[in-house]
């Protein structure tokens, strides 16, 4: 028991020392599935930890802002804002020390949404969840030590829009990003 306890401690304070901890911000580029929609430009920003498990691969968990949304197909004025907190887990497989792969969830919390049409703005609080999931796929490079791109897709699997009038929406958040990425490393 003292010899598991023993590893236990030493695996702990080998992942609190290996550790990375860096931010993040880019370009969101997104849809809404399910309509017609057009795609809008939006920004994303936060933080991120990069936990090494393995010489190859290691996990990121990160704590975004996400500005994501769409704009009506053949109505220019209507769009559609909404803003969430996004927590995605990514999996890494290193492939090389600067270059990496990664898939994994994204949990989102929606913090705001609106409706804009021309001058005026509805909250759509009425009209859609407060909670999304999706898929995470993307690549990065490290072009320093610090300083790298990264680029993800994330495919939302739930449906974001609420049941109104007995009538089911759909609709699923579909996001592009491209961005930098800063580590602070040791």
């Amino acid at each position: 028991m003292k010899k598991l306890l023993l590893g236990l401690a030493v695996v702990a304070s080998s992942l609190t020392f290996a550790q990375t901890f860096g931010v993040k911000a880019g370009l969101n580029i997104s849809t809404i599935s399910g309509g017609d929609s057009k795609a809008k430009a939006g920004f994303y920003g936060g933080v991120l930890m990069n936990v090494p498990v393995a010489s190859s691969f290691s996990v990121q968990p990160e704590i975004l802002y996400n500005g994501v949304g769409a704009k009506a197909d053949g109505n220019n004025d209507l769009k559609v804002n909404l803003s969430y907190i996004s927590v995605p887990v990514m999996f890494q497989y290193n492939a090389t020390p600067q270059f990496y792969l990664e898939a994994g969830p994204q949990f989102s919390f929606l913090i705001d949404s609106k409706f804009k049409y021309q001058s005026s703005s509805v909250d759509g609080k009425d009209f859609i969840k407060g909670f999304d999931f999706g898929i995470g796929l993307g690549a990065g490079y490290f072009f320093t030590k610090n300083i790298g791109v990264n680029a993800r897709y994330v495919a939302g699997v739930v449906n974001i829009a609420k049941e109104v009038n007995g009538v089911q929406g759909d609709g699923k958040n579909n996001v592009f990003q491209i961005g930098l990425a800063y580590k602070f490393n040791k």
